[in-house]
C-alpha cells in the first residue's frame, strides 16, 4: 500500500512540475521509470548530430551515458583524456555541441532549474552553446520553492557530490553540510537559476519517477 501511495503522489507531483515547466517555456515530460525516459531521450537525440554532457550521477544510473557512446558516433567524451589539459579541452568543445545531457539539483515545484557547479561547464552549456539541452531528475530532486531549491542544491546535492570528487579539500568533506567556504577547490563556484527555457522548447526537462542521483 505504501509503495502505490508513492507512486500516486509521484504521478500527482510529476504532472504538475511539467505543468509549470511548460508555462516557463520548456518541453518537459514525466516517466514512471528511468527506462521509459531513457527511450524518450534517445528519440530526442538525433543520431547524426553531436552530444556531450556534464558529470551526473543520475545520467549513469539510469544507463544513459552507456547508450550514448554506444550508439551515437559523434559524442564527445571527456572520459577519453588522457592528460588534464585535454580533459578541459574537450569540456570546452562540449559547451558548443549540437546536444548537452545534463542533471540538475534541484527543482522548484513552480519549474525553477537551481544548479550548483565546480568548474562551471554543467551551467555554461545550460545557458548558451548546444542547440539542444536535455536535463533529467528524480522526482527526489523537486521542492517547494525557489529557496528550498537553493537550500538543497547547497546543502545536501554539493557535499554529497564532494565525496565522489578526487584530491580536493573542501569544509564540507568532513562535516557534511555546506559551510559557505572559500576553499579554491570549492565545488559551489557558480550557484545558477535557469528560471525559462530561451529560446522556447530549446532546453528539455525529463522528470523521471524514481529516487536518482544527489
Amino acid at each position: 500500500m505504501l509503495n502505490i501511495s508513492l507512486e500516486k503522489r509521484n504521478d500527482l507531483l510529476g504532472t504538475h512540475v511539467v505543468k509549470s515547466l511548460k508555462q516557463r517555456h520548456f518541453e518537459a515530460y514525466y516517466y514512471k521509470t528511468s527506462k521509459e525516459a531513457v527511450e524518450k531521450i534517445l528519440e530526442i537525440l538525433p543520431k547524426k548530430e553531436s552530444v556531450s554532457w556534464g558529470g551526473s550521477v543520475t545520467l549513469e544510473e539510469i544507463g544513459l551515458i552507456k547508450r550514448v557512446r554506444e550508439e551515437y558516433d559523434m559524442a564527445v567524451d571527456r572520459d577519453k583524456a588522457i592528460t588534464i589539459a585535454d580533459r578541459y579541452e574537450i569540456m570546452q568543445k562540449a559547451i558548443f555541441c549540437d546536444n548537452y545531457l545534463t542533471s540538475v539539483n534541484a527543482v522548484s515545484e513552480d519549474g525553477q532549474l537551481v544548479n550548483v557547479d565546480g568548474t562551471g561547464n554543467r551551467v555554461a552549456a545550460m545557458a548558451f552553446g548546444p542547440k539542444r539541452v536535455i536535463v533529467v531528475a528524480g522526482i527526489n530532486k523537486v521542492v517547494k520553492t525557489w529557496g528550498d531549491a537553493i537550500t538543497r542544491a547547497r546543502t545536501y546535492a554539493s557535499p554529497a557530490n564532494a565525496q565522489r570528487v578526487p584530491n580536493i579539500k573542501t569544509p564540507c568533506l568532513s562535516t557534511g553540510t555546506c559551510e559557505d567556504c572559500q576553499s579554491a577547490d570549492c565545488i559551489c563556484t557558480y550557484i545558477v537559476t535557469t528560471r525559462i527555457s530561451r529560446p522556447k522548447g530549446r532546453i528539455h526537462v525529463v522528470l523521471i519517477g524514481e529516487t536518482l542521483g544527489f
